[in-house]
């Protein structure tokens, strides 16, 4: 921005109060080109932090918290959100990675380095006199035309088209840790989604509905797709209490199975043996009247929600259970309650009173299984199960079992994004690329410093390309100039094959991506560096 910086004045040149210092036309703005250029350089060096983890051939981030726990990924979001970010432009970068999340799933690490590079680009316009709000407005011009432009790219699909939905989510999961794994968890990503699709709202899909269980043991080959429901814990074996069940009868319970206690913490002493024995006598009655009434209603698996006030069952019940012939699964997560009644198809009952048939759930099997060193419960062959899915993950250690949750999450976010838009476009660099040409002639139609502002911000879009390359040990410069070249050519859909080290059709490679995961990065990326261009000053509030 053009700045004239008023010279200091002293007492000698008149720098009073007279009619000079009432007509001064000098404006002192240094000090907002300083916060501008101090928010750019701290967000950029956020987005230069995560740009070498983009791709393929990313490299991996070794997270380490104060209190000794361990985080190996190259999810641009993880390592962000794990990230001790202080300046606050900074903080929006981390911000526009959590958003990018939620609105795509993948891509994270893209418009984290797509904003370093517009914000790269800005600083020369602006010490070019460039107003920052005309540069603002220029972007948002770019990202709307930008978004045009890959919508034209993009190949519409149909969900019956399994292998495209495989392809992408495929694609996705090549930058992880556990990229050799692809081939397996891809199709996992792709059965879970349709699994919980509803064709009456086949544009909503809530990834909730896709429960991931994580069990330490095996490698990440043993992971699976269970059609029914997996639990972290073993059967409660106390008295010889049973490991396998057929044809069950499922109820889920609220209450508890034990001795009620007083509504306030008090202690009765009792000195009479009679009246101890008459004590646990009632106990016994009082236990056993409700396992009857749970018998009479033809149940014969039991799943208990975790009590916090009193043990949600003691010995004596469970051994009343075994005997009853009743499986019983206790400490049951209150957050787990919701998922489990809707795939049982079944209602949580909160009190002995309503334990009736109609309320249960019914499955083929339920039976404890030995998984690596230790045991989960699995219910299998449910009647009238509900839309969801559950995916059992293994491996080695924490470390890559954490890692190929986060992984199978992109994949179940990108094949999400193909259910709400249903268009398909090339990777590897090809759609920025392709927007970077487009938007550099575009650029040429428009009048002055507008069309010019466009024409720097169509160059930064190349950051992506150049970046894959780089990661990928290739030379990026002749990489770029020849993938410029091929798209001159009219090969849309030309990208960078870093396994091959060429550039190649990248579409006839399968490597595609959902369209909603690219208009998303460039819009979001685009709104993010506007926003800190105009900010002109901070105020610490304390």
């Amino acid at each position: 921005m053009a700045t004239v910086v008023a010279p200091p004045q002293s007492a000698a040149s008149g720098g009073g109060s007279g009619p000079s210092s009432r007509t001064e036309s000098y404006v002192d703005t240094k000090r907002k080109d300083d916060v501008r250029i101090a928010n750019i350089t701290a967000a950029r060096s956020v987005a230069d932090a995560v740009r070498t983890s983009l791709g393929p051939r990313g490299m991996d981030k070794m997270i380490a918290s104060p209190n000794g726990d361990v985080v190996i990924t190259n999810d641009g979001a993880t390592i962000l959100n794990r990230m001790e970010v202080l300046q606050p432009a900074a903080k929006m970068l981390v911000d526009l990675s959590k958003s990018q999340d939620s609105a795509a799933g993948d891509g994270t690490t893209t418009v984290v380095v797509l904003a370093g590079a517009l914000l790269k680009y800005c600083l020369p316009l602006l010490s070019s006199g460039v107003h920052p709000t005309l540069i603002s407005d220029s972007l948002h011009k770019l990202s709307v035309k930008a978004v045009e432009v890959l919508t034209s790219m993009a190949k519409p699909i149909e969900l019956s088209d399994r292998d495209s939905l495989v392809k992408s989510a495929s694609t996705s999961l090549n930058s992880k840790v556990v990229s050799q794994y692809s081939s397996l968890l891809a199709p996992i990503a792709v059965e879970a989604v349709l699994s919980v699709l509803d064709p009456e709202k086949p544009e909503m899909v809530d990834l909730k509905d896709v429960r991931i269980v994580k069990k330490l043991g095996g490698t990440v080959d043993d992971t699976e797709l269970v059609k029914g429901l997996v639990f972290d814990k073993k059967v409660s074996h106390a008295s010889g209490g049973l490991t396998r069940i057929e044809n069950a009868k499922i109820a889920v319970i609220q209450f508890q199975i034990s001795p009620p206690k007083t509504d306030i913490e008090q202690s009765v002493v009792v000195s009479d043996y009679a009246q101890m024995d008459r004590i646990l006598k009632e106990e016994r009655n009082y236990i056993l009247g409700m396992i009857k009434k749970i018998k009479s209603a033809g149940c014969n698996v039991l799943l208990i929600q975790k009590s916090i006030l009193r043990d949600a069952v003691t010995d004596l019940s469970l051994h009343y259970l075994a005997k009853a012939k009743i499986l019983v699964v206790k400490d049951v997560e209150r957050d787990d309650i919701e998922f489990i009644t809707k795939t049982l198809n079944c209602l949580p009952i909160a009190n002995i009173e309503h334990f009736k048939a109609e309320k249960m759930g019914f499955a083929d099997c339920v039976e404890e299984v030995s998984v690596g060193e230790g045991k989960i419960v699995k219910i299998t062959g449910i009647k009238d199960m509900g839309r969801t899915a559950t995916v059992l993950v293994r491996g080695s250690n924490q470390l890559v079992i954490d890692e190929a949750e986060r992984s199978l999450h992109d994949a179940l976010c990108v094949v999400r994004c193909l259910v709400c838009k249903r268009f398909l476009i090339a990777g590897g660099g090809a759609p920025e690329i392709e927007m970077s040409m487009r938007l550099g002639a575009w650029a040429k139609t428009l009048p002055g410093m507008e069309g010019y502002c466009v024409r720097q911000f169509a160059e930064a879009l190349e950051v992506v390309p150049y970046t894959l390359a780089e990661n990928a040990g290739l030379n990026p410069i002749s990489i770029v100039t020849e993938l410029r070249n091929r798209h001159a050519q009219g090969e849309v859909d030309t990208g960078i094959n870093v396994r091959k080290g060429q550039i190649t059709n990248i579409l006839e490679e399968n490597v595609v991506q959902p369209l909603l995961v690219s208009t998303s990065a460039v819009t979001l990326a685009a709104e993010c560096v506007r926003m800190i261009l105009k900010i002109d000053d901070i105020i610490t509030v304390r």
